[in-house]
């Protein structure tokens, strides 16, 4: 079984002590984002979970536990979003310097293969064009060299909460930014990803992708694993199939982009509930939902993944 920790919110930045209580317990509630009487129960045990992939923009609260998690028996690596977006955007976040220490600081803990740079969403405004992007892109890509092992981009979908001041990139955009990504990627020998693209932009060196990833998952187990593609996720999505632990409207950080919130005041509701010592984000139980036990098999096949 792979974790996914977490699409829906950020468990690094703002729920680390809690992930480890669950991870010490070996379980935790999830709560049904449709019905809120629901919940399901996921064993977590190094025996079931084969993997946990960390989605974040700001690890720090993990820097120096580590170990700690690898002790247990966890297999980990993290998505790890760096942009070069100001508070209009990222309002939450601390100053992108600190933001660089900080993926600095991580790759050196869990090595640059467990740590991917996520470089998206790619947003058109006023402020942010499409040579904004390129530049922004070449200046980090200089200093994630030897940093990371992969990118992975995405451009921005038109979700209905955006505003009229964002936008997803024309066409001709999207072919001019990738053109001159692939190239600035190539030199700096990072490998570039697009995630639930449903463009093609193989012709610049920028293969589809998946950022929960049945290869880079194999990699890291040095073994196979046996597991289908997400039916649960965009079909342009090439993510495994995983279970994801988070909950919606438990991210304190505001992006403007961001899907996984609803409403300002759900927010700061639903964050504040959050309890350390709680089996689920978003709260404590209130005794009376109906919970659910999710399956939980292990998928390593205990065949021997040769490195490339």
């Amino acid at each position: 079984m792979i974790i996914s920790a977490s699409r829906r919110t950020d468990i690094p930045a703002f729920h680390f002590e809690w992930m480890m209580n669950r991870l010490r317990e070996g379980y935790a509630l999830i709560p049904n984002p449709y019905n809120a009487g629901r919940l399901g129960r996921v064993e977590l045990s190094p025996e079931v979970t084969d993997c946990i992939v960390f989605w974040t923009k700001n690890p720090e609260p993990m820097l120096g536990k580590l170990k700690e998690i690898e002790a247990m028996g966890f297999s980990y690596y993290f998505e790890f979003t760096l942009t070069g977006y100001g508070t209009d955007l990222e309002p939450g976040l601390m100053d992108k310097e600190r933001l660089w220490d900080i993926f600095c600081r991580l790759s050196g803990q869990a090595g640059p293969e467990r740590v991917d740079w996520r470089f998206d969403p790619i947003i058109i405004t006023d402020k942010y064009p499409a040579s904004w992007h390129k530049e922004q892109f070449a200046s980090m890509c200089e200093k994630m060299q030897g940093r990371t092992k992969r990118c992975i981009i995405s451009f921005v979908d038109e979700y209905a909460h955006l505003g009229k001041s964002i936008r997803a990139p024309e066409a001709d955009e999207i072919e001019d930014i990738a053109l001159s990504i692939g190239k600035t990627a190539e030199h700096y020998g990072i490998p570039v990803y697009t995630c639930a693209e449903a463009s093609d932009l193989s012709r610049y060196g920028i293969q589809k992708g998946a950022c929960i990833d049945q290869d880079k998952i194999e990699e890291i187990l040095g073994c196979c694993i046996d597991v289908k593609k997400d039916t649960g996720q965009r079909k342009e999505c090439g993510c495994i199939a995983s279970v994801d632990i988070g909950a919606y409207d438990t991210c304190a950080f505001g992006c403007t982009y961001c899907y996984a919130n609803t409403r300002a005041a759900a927010v700061r509701k639903r964050f504040s509930a959050c309890a350390p010592l709680s089996p689920m984000l978003g709260g404590w139980p209130r005794g009376d939902e109906i919970i659910t036990q999710r399956t939980a098999v292990p998928v390593r096949t205990g065949q021997l993944k040769l490195p490339l």
